[in-house]
This record gives C-alpha cells, sequence and structure tokens, in this order.
C-alpha cells in the first residue's frame, strides 16, 4: 500500500496539492466543515462530551482487533463507571495499513483484501474473506456475545470513526490499477465503499493530534 503514499508524497512536496487532489477533500456544508478556507469536516470535535475520553489509533487491519479493543474499552468504562456507553466519548482513528478496515465488503470482495492480509475472524479465529469489523448476518453473523462489537453499531451509538486520506490514496490507487480507471474516477469509486459515518481527515496524524487537543487520551492498539 506504499505506492499510492508515495506518489502523494510527492505532489505534497510539489505544491500541487489544491490542483490535483480536490477530490481528497470531505465534502460537507459549512456548518460541518472546520476553520475559514477549510474543506475538511471537523464537526466530530464537537460531538466529544465529558471528561473520558479517548483516541485509539488502528495502524494495522490485524483482524479487526484495533477497533474491539476501543470497543471493549467502552463497555469496560460503561461497567465499572456506570456511564452510559454513548456518553463515552470513543474516537477510532483508522490509518497506515489499517485503512481497508474504513472500506465496505464490496471493497474488500472486489479487491481480495483479506486474502492479501490473511486476515481471521477476531472471534472464531478461522480465515475470512470479511472484513472484521463490519456487521455480519447469517451463517456469517458474529456470535451472540460479539454481536455489537462491529464499526456500525459502534457509529450508531455514539462513537466517532475517522479514516486517514492519505492511507485512503492507495485505495484509491489500487482501484485505478485494478479496474484500469483514472485516478480522479477511482476516487469517486472507492470514496463510494466507504462505510457510511466513517469521516476522512487531512492524515491520521492529523486527527490523532487535533483529538487530543480536544481533550482525548491517545491509544495505539493495533
Amino acid at each position: 500500500m506504499e505506492s499510492g503514499r508515495r506518489d502523494f508524497l510527492e505532489t505534497l512536496a510539489l505544491g500541487t496539492l489544491a490542483a490535483s487532489a480536490g477530490s481528497l477533500f470531505q465534502p460537507g456544508d459549512a456548518a460541518a466543515q472546520g476553520p475559514a478556507g477549510s474543506h475538511w469536516d471537523l464537526s466530530w470535535t464537537s460531538r466529544l462530551k465529558g471528561k473520558r475520553r479517548g483516541i485509539f489509533d488502528v495502524t494495522e487491519i490485524e483482524d479487526g482487533y484495533g477497533v474491539w479493543r476501543a470497543i471493549i474499552w467502552r463497555k469496560q468504562y460503561a461497567q465499572v463507571f456506570g456511564i452510559p456507553e454513548a456518553n463515552l466519548s470513543t474516537v477510532v482513528n483508522i490509518r497506515h495499513n489499517g485503512i481497508a478496515l474504513a472500506l465496505s465488503q464490496d471493497y474488500w470482495d472486489r479487491y481480495n483484501i483479506a486474502a492479501e492480509w490473511k486476515v481471521k475472524d477476531p472471534a472464531t479465529r478461522q480465515p475470512t474473506k470479511r472484513n472484521p469489523i463490519c456487521t455480519r448476518t447469517g451463517a456469517d453473523a458474529l456470535p451472540a456475545q460479539f454481536a455489537d462489537f462491529t464499526i456500525e453499531n459502534l457509529m450508531e451509538t455514539g462513537g466517532i470513526v475517522l479514516a486517514c486520506a492519505l492511507a485512503f490514496r492507495d485505495c484509491v490507487d489500487r482501484v485505478a490499477k485494478a479496474d484500469g480507471i483514472s485516478m480522479e474516477e477511482a476516487d469517486k469509486k472507492t470514496r463510494a465503499m466507504l462505510i457510511p459515518g466513517v469521516i476522512l481527515q487531512p492524515s491520521g496524524i492529523f486527527a490523532a493530534v487535533l483529538a487530543q487537543e480536544n481533550g482525548c487520551r491517545y491509544v495505539h492498539v493495533a
């Protein structure tokens, strides 16, 4: 996943980001954007509440355990301190080699992600073709005790999931090469396969620092 990122960094070095990477900007209305001139959605910072706030930095796929650890923290704090899970500010920051976790099963199926990374089901420890943190039904459903250990449930119950736009560029590069299309076309196609609710940020490091500036404790979980 490194070649696309190197190309993007070269673009940054040439000072042509504004002209060539406009599609990396996260769309949103004025209320959802950051400071004047920013095209990135930083509104998630206004959703952080309470004194118990954590950002969990997921840098590897690692069978989805990075996301699971964030969910486990929230459940443990809720149980020990008697706080509703939704009242704990839980931010998952997906970046670097973990970026495929932010994309839907459609992306995983089309581009053979699970086989490439030798992904195992986090519950059964058996090889899987699925994104291990996405909702599964039928024969693929998680055991009952882990039924809500999914990225969708995390967001539905107040959690925030961010994704690194630099790492996302590697996914776009993969789609462009596999499908024989332009980077612009691939960007649109890959963006459509982001899990709904995941918010792209300029970089994972940007997101991690911004979260800490807004009171989150930093935890590297994968």
